[in-house]
C-alpha cells in the first residue's frame, strides 16, 4: 500500500481521470474507456479512501452514494425564486403570449426564441462553491425547497465538481458561488426495468417515469435513489449577474466583449462547465412559424426520444429583453411552456356499441363526445372487453378519462363517478350477436358469437362492399378493413362513411396523409349507381348481372335516389313478382324476399341513407332496344375490349349478360382460351359467336 503522501497524489489523479471519463461519456457522448475499466478505477479510488478516510472529499466519485438514511429533509430557501411557466396549447396561444410581451415592453421585440425540449421530470437547484457541489434542493413552492443533496449526488450526470476553464484569466475564473438549475428525470428504459422488478415482487407498477423520478429524489435513503439510475439535464443559471461574468472572451471567441447575452450562449456555457444539456435537440428559432414547425417536429417524434417530454419551453433569446419583461405571477413573462396535445383528456361517453371481430369475438367500443388527445380528435375508444367495463364501472353518459400514448389506440382508463348526474345508464351485455342474431357464448374472458362463421361472414361482406363491382373504394383493402374492424372503428359497412381523419390517425401505422387519402376516397364514392348498390348488399345468389336486372325492374315504377327507398320498391315485391324477373328463379327470389324482411337489413339501408349515401339517376335501359331480351354469356379473353366493357355495352343495348349457360342463353361469345362454358354451349346447341360478330351486333 502507498504511503499517505503518494496515496494523496494517486487519489487526485484518479478523481481527475474518472471525472474526465464521466464528462466525456455523459456530456460529450463519447466513451473514452469501457465501463468495466472505469469501474476498476473507481474501485482503486475506493480502496485508497478506505485506507486513508481523511483524504476523502465531497467531490469524490465514491461519494455519490453515501451517508446514512435521513429522518426528514431540511428546508432550504432559494436565493432567487424557482419560477414555473405559464402554458400555451395552440399556435393562437403562443401568438397571444408574444403579443403580451411586446405590449408590456411597449415596443416590437426581435422574434428570436430559444426553443428547447421540456423534459418531463423534477426541477432541482444545484449550488456550487469554489466549483464544488455543496447543496442540491427541490423546487418546492418556488421559494422554499427540500435539501436532497445526498440523493442528487447519486445522479452521475450531475458533476460533483465543475470543469475548470481553459485559461485562468481573472474574468474567466469560476465564480465563488454558482447556482445551476435543471431537470432530474428517469429514462424510458430504466422505467421499464423498474416496473419489471415491481411485477416480479408482485407489486403494482408505477404510472409514469416522472412520478418515479420525483419519488426517487425524495427518498430518505440515498441508496434507494442510487438504485433508480436517475439522469439529469441542466437548463439555466440562477445567478446571471455573477455567473455570466465568466465572459465571452475565452468561451465564445469574441475578444473584448464580456458577458453572456443570450439564453443559447448560457446553454453553451453550461456545457463548458461540465453539465449535460439537451442542446443537440434544441433550436434557435427566428420566427413564430419556425417555432410551430419545431413543435410539430417533436410532437411527431417524441416517442423516439429515450426520455419523456411534454412540450417545448420558448424563451426570448435576448437575456436583456428577458430580464426587462420581468415576472407575471409565478412565471417569467418572456418565456412560455408550449405543451403538446395532452395524452389524456376527459369527455362524455355517449354510447357503448359492440363490434364483432374476424373470429366472432365481441368487443365493446366507447362512442365519445369528440375530444383532442395526443394531437388527434378522438370519437371512439376501446374498452378492451366486458370485464373491463365491470372493473371501471362505466355507464353510458359517464364522464371518462381517455388516454393515448405513442402508437397505443385510444382507451378509456378511468370513470369520474363524482361527476354523475343520476341519468347515466348501465350497459347490458347482449345475449344475441348484433351481426347475425346467434346466441352469445363465453369462452374464458372472451364473449363471441356462437356461429363460427359470423365474424368471417361480416369481414367478407365488408370486402365485397368496397369492391370494384360495388362501391369501388380504392385504398380500403382487406388488411385495412380488418384493422378498422378489430379496433372498433367500423361495425358495419355504413360506418365506412363516418370515418374521420383523426379516427384513422389514432390507430398504429396510420399517418396524416394515408388518413386523408382514405377519407377523401370514401367521400368521393358516396354516390353510386343503383345496380352497384344492389350488388353491394351481399344478398345471397345476387351477382352483378342479376343486380342490373333488379335495378331495371325497380325503375319501371320509381326512380330510387336514396338506399332506404329500396324498402318500398324491391322490398315490397312478392315472391311471384320476383320470379317474373328474367334470370330470377324460385331460389334467388326467396333469397331476395327474405333479405328485405330481416330487421338488421332494414336498419342497414336506413343507416346508409342517414350517413349520406345517394343513388345516381338511373333510367334503366330504356331506348336501348337493339339487343333487348337477348342473353349473352362471355368466355375467354377479348382483344378489342375487356369482358367488363363488353358486358356494359350489351346492357346499354338492352341485352342481358349472364355468368352461366342455360337453354335461355341466346349467344355465347367465344374469345381466346375459352373455358367450360363453350363446351356447355355446344352440348345445348347454343349459338357461339366470336369477337368480330359481337362487335357487329353492338356497333
Amino acid at each position: 500500500m502507498p504511503d499517505k503522501e503518494n496515496a494523496k497524489k494517486r487519489i487526485l489523479r484518479l478523481k481527475k481521470e474518472i471525472e474526465r471519463y464521466r464528462h466525456s461519456r455523459l456530456v460529450l457522448n463519447k466513451e473514452l474507456i469501457s465501463p468495466e475499466v472505469e469501474d476498476s478505477l473507481k474501485k482503486e479510488l475506493f480502496d485508497l479512501e478506505t485506507q486513508y478516510p481523511e483524504l476523502t472529499t465531497s467531490d469524490s466519485p465514491t461519494q455519490r452514494v453515501g451517508g446514512k438514511p435521513l429522518k426528514q429533509f431540511k428546508k432550504v430557501r432559494h436565493e432567487t425564486p424557482m419560477l414555473s411557466f405559464n402554458d400555451a396549447f395552440s399556435e393562437e396561444d403562443v401568438r397571444a403570449w408574444f403579443l403580451r410581451v411586446e405590449n408590456y415592453l411597449g415596443r416590437k421585440v426581435k422574434p428570436e426564441f430559444y426553443s428547447e425540449l421540456k423534459i418531463d421530470g423534477l426541477a432541482v437547484e444545484l449550488i456550487y462553491e469554489e466549483g464544488v457541489l455543496v447543496e442540491g434542493s427541490t423546487r418546492g413552492d418556488g421559494i422554499t425547497g427540500e435539501d436532497v443533496t445526498q440523493n442528487l449526488k447519486t445522479v452521475e450526470a450531475i458533476p460533483l465538481k465543475l470543469q475548470e476553464t481553459r485559461n485562468q484569466r481573472p474574468e474567466t475564473k469560476l465564480p465563488k458561488r454558482l447556482i445551476v438549475r435543471g431537470e432530474v428525470y428517469l429514462a424510458k428504459k430504466e422505467f421499464e426495468r423498474i416496473n419489471k422488478e415491481q411485477e416480479k415482487k408482485g407489486l403494482k407498477p408505477y404510472a409514469n417515469p416522472r412520478n418515479v423520478a420525483a419519488g426517487s429524489v425524495r427518498q430518505l435513503n440515498p441508496v434507494i435513489t442510487a438504485a433508480r439510475r436517475l439522469d439529469f439535464f441542466a437548463y439555466g443559471l440562477a445567478l446571471p449577474a455573477e455567473a455570466l461574468a465568466l465572459g465571452r472572451r475565452s468561451h465564445f471567441g469574441e475578444g473584448g466583449k464580456k458577458g453572456v447575452k443570450t439564453h443559447s450562449e448560457e446553454h453553451e456555457l453550461l456545457t463548458k462547465l461540465g453539465f449535460r444539456t439537451s442542446n443537440a435537440n434544441h433550436r434557435i428559432t427566428k420566427s413564430l412559424d419556425e417555432v410551430f414547425d419545431f413543435h410539430r417536429h417533436w410532437s411527431e417524434r417524441r416517442e423516439k426520444l429515450p426520455y419523456e417530454i411534454d412540450g417545448l419551453v420558448l424563451m426570448v433569446n435576448d437575456l436583456a429583453v428577458f430580464r426587462a419583461a420581468g415576472v407575471i405571477g409565478k412565471a417569467p413573462r418572456a418565456s412560455v411552456a408550449y405543451k403538446f396535445s395532452p395524452r389524456e383528456a376527459t369527455t362524455k361517453l355517449v354510447d357503448i356499441r359492440v363490434q364483432v371481430g374476424r373470429t366472432g369475438a365481441l368487443t365493446p367500443v366507447a362512442v365519445l363526445k369528440p375530444v383532442n388527445v395526443g394531437g388527434v380528435t378522438i370519437t371512439h375508444a376501446t374498452l378492451h372487453n366486458f370485464d373491463q367495463i365491470r372493473r371501471l364501472g362505466v355507464k353510458i353518459g359517464d364522464t371518462v378519462v381517455v388516454s393515448r400514448a405513442g402508437d397505443v389506440i385510444p382507451q378509456v382508463t378511468q370513470v369520474l363517478t363524482n361527476l354523475r348526474t343520476g341519468k347515466e345508464k348501465a350497459f347490458r351485455l347482449p345475449e344475441r350477436c348484433p351481426i347475425d342474431g346467434s346466441k352469445v357464448i363465453q369462452e374464458g374472458a372472451v364473449y363471441r358469437c356462437s356461429n363460427p362463421h359470423c365474424g368471417a361472414r361480416l369481414r367478407e361482406s365488408l370486402y365485397h362492399f368496397v369492391s370494384r363491382g360495388a362501391f369501388d373504394i380504392e385504398g380500403l383493402g382487406p388488411k385495412i378493413i380488418d384493422k378498422f374492424l378489430d379496433e372498433g372503428l367500423i361495425t358495419d359497412a355504413a360506418d365506412i362513411f363516418l370515418l374521420r381523419e383523426d379516427d384513422i390517425m389514432s390507430l398504429p401505422q396510420f399517418g396524416e396523409k394515408s388518413a386523408e387519402n382514405i377519407v377523401k376516397e370514401v367521400l368521393a364514392k358516396k354516390e353510386i349507381a343503383l345496380p352497384k348498390l344492389i350488388y353491394s348488399l351481399s344478398i345471397l345468389h345476387i351477382g352483378e348481372e342479376t343486380a342490373h336486372l333488379l335495378a331495371d325492374r325497380v325503375t319501371e315504377e320509381k326512380t330510387v335516389r336514396i338506399p332506404s327507398e329500396l324498402l318500398t320498391t324491391l322490398g315490397k315485391l312478392s315472391l311471384e313478382e320476383l320470379t317474373q324477373i328474367p334470370d330470377v328463379g324460385p331460389k334467388v327470389a326467396q333469397s331476395i324476399y327474405g333479405w328485405f324482411r330481416e330487421e338488421r337489413n332494414v336498419k342497414f339501408l336506413k343507416k346508409l341513407t342517414q350517413v349520406g349515401v345517394l343513388v345516381e339517376q338511373y333510367a334503366g335501359r330504356e331506348g336501348a332496344q337493339k339487343l333487348k331480351g337477348k342473353t349473352f354469356v362471355l368466355t375467354g379473353s377479348l382483344d378489342s375490349m375487356s369482358r367488363e366493357e363488353a358486358k356494359n355495352k350489351i346492357r346499354e343495348l338492352g341485352g342481358n349478360p349472364s355468368e352461366s349457360v342455360s337453354r335461355k342463353t341466346d349467344y355465347v361469345v367465344v374469345g381466346k382460351e375459352p373455358g367450360s362454358k363453350f363446351e356447355k354451349a355446344k352440348e345445348l346447341g347454343i349459338k357461339a359467336i366470336d369477337e368480330k360478330e359481337l362487335l357487329q351486333l353492338i356497333s
